[in-house]
């Protein structure tokens, strides 16, 4: 490539992100909760820590936290992502995943994830988004392939299952109602 135009994509790349080296303590990172709300549009429960995000490459090293009991929805988004289990229990594709255990996911409908123990994994995502697109009612319709191990577990395993059922029988509730609203509105 000419001097010039590689001379040009630095200084581009320098002006959106600071590519120079780095070490960082975990410590020095805050959990959000607010941000993997926008970031990742999951359910409600997850937090993250974002290390790195670099908007030329496009991508996000972050640490991610599930808690006990959490289920992911099967989902897909248009990204690429790796991802190392560093704690507790990630259950996907049959498998029981534990610390230094790895998964890729692509824009494929991949998952749905259980944590019945809760869970942190390390994950990059590069691609054009990180946003989990996932169906409601399928996530809640979902039953529980696994069993968690702990009592804290158990119990968080089994609230998030009511909590599933509850919030689908609402939503077929409301759905019965507007279906009512509709009929008289037209009758």
């Amino acid at each position: 490539m000419p001097a010039r135009k590689q001379t040009t994509r630095k200084k581009a790349a320098k002006q959106d992100f600071d590519h120079r080296f780095r070490a960082i303590y975990n410590k020095d990172v805050e959990w959000q909760e607010d941000v993997s709300n926008e970031l990742l549009t999951l359910p409600p429960g997850v937090k993250v820590k974002i290390f790195a995000h670099d908007p030329v490459m496009k991508r996000i090293d972050m640490k991610v936290k599930f808690p006990k009991g959490y289920v992911e929805p099967r989902h897909t988004h248009k990204s690429w992502h790796s991802i190392l289990v560093t704690r507790g229990r990630m259950c996907v594709a049959g498998k029981d995943l534990r610390p230094g255990d790895y998964v890729f996911g692509w824009d494929l409908p991949h998952g749905p994830y259980e944590y019945p123990d809760g869970c942190e994994v390390f994950v990059v995502f590069m691609g054009e988004g990180t946003q989990h697109v996932w169906e409601e009612e399928k996530h809640l319709k979902h039953k529980l392939k696994w069993e968690a191990r702990s009592a804290a577990g158990k119990k968080a395993a089994a609230e998030g299952d009511t909590a599933r059922k509850q919030a689908l029988a609402e939503k077929r509730t409301a759905a019965k109602s507007k279906a009512k609203r509709k009929t008289r509105r037209s009758g």
